[in-house]
């Protein structure tokens, strides 16, 4: 009869026990949620105010090479709205990279609590002197990007030397890129950097297989929080 009631009490428990970690599991998720929501309101406060400056300063630029503009039949009012989607541009790309890199890195934190970024000499040469690993877990060298549309050569040589030097200091490489590059010669690039990950017996995901494995190292659906964000976003904009 002991023997029962102890059993019977043990379940109970175990069930619990079990119950209260899921609770737990559901209130860090619901937090990283509102982290990541509040991540994406604060980029784009920032994202506003840096467009709004620099538009604010372009009034008052030379607008002389509006005369090469006219030689190619582009008005002034056309080079105006060029000059300043151009400029838009550049600051949507770098937040975006910034704002997704930062989500992510959540992602890995609220898994894997000792998640953290990291600097590691450049054994292979003096410049940069150090590099740095985006999101180390373990022995797993995190690199993240949002999307990579260089065709630039010298890309590839200077990966090659961050590659082998995460790889020296003992991690293994792993670049995780959500868009893949549209554009033939950056695509080039990419499958020429996927070469180098394997060689290095490190890991490449790119596109689909990048939100695959943040939701299968995490256990978060990254692009269905993001999706929520924006729909959100798109409702109040109407």
């Amino acid at each position: 009869m002991i023997k029962n009631t102890f059993v019977r009490e043990n379940k109970e428990y175990t069930f619990v026990y079990t119950l209260n970690i899921k609770m737990m599991k559901d209130v860090n998720y619901k937090k990283l949620k509102l982290d990541i929501k509040e991540l994406s309101a604060n980029y784009t406060v920032i994202l506003k105010e840096k467009v709004s400056e620099r538009i604010g300063k372009m009034k008052k630029d030379d607008k002389s090479h509006y005369l090469i503009y006219r030689v190619l039949g582009i008005t002034d009012k056309e080079g105006d709205l060029i000059d300043i989607n151009q400029n838009k541009g550049r600051f949507l790309y770098k937040y975006a990279g910034a704002f997704l890199e930062q989500a992510a890195f959540l992602c890995f934190k609220y898994k894997f609590h000792q998640a953290q970024k990291l600097k590691i000499p450049n054994t292979l040469g003096s410049r940069p002197k150090t590099f740095e690993i985006d999101c180390a877990v373990g022995n797993m060298a995190h690199e993240i990007k949002w999307r990579d549309a260089t065709t630039d050569g010298d890309h590839i040589t200077k990966e090659h030397t961050r590659i082998k030097a995460i790889k020296d200091a003992g991690y293994t490489p792993v670049r995780i890129m959500f868009y893949y590059p549209n554009r033939k010669k950056a695509q080039k690039i990419q499958n020429t950097l996927a070469t180098l990950y394997s060689g290095v017996q490190g890991y490449y995901y790119s596109g689909d297989e990048a939100w695959e494995y943040i939701l299968q190292s995490t256990g978060v659906n990254l692009k269905e929080i993001l999706l929520e964000i924006a729909n959100n976003e798109s409702s109040l904009g109407e």
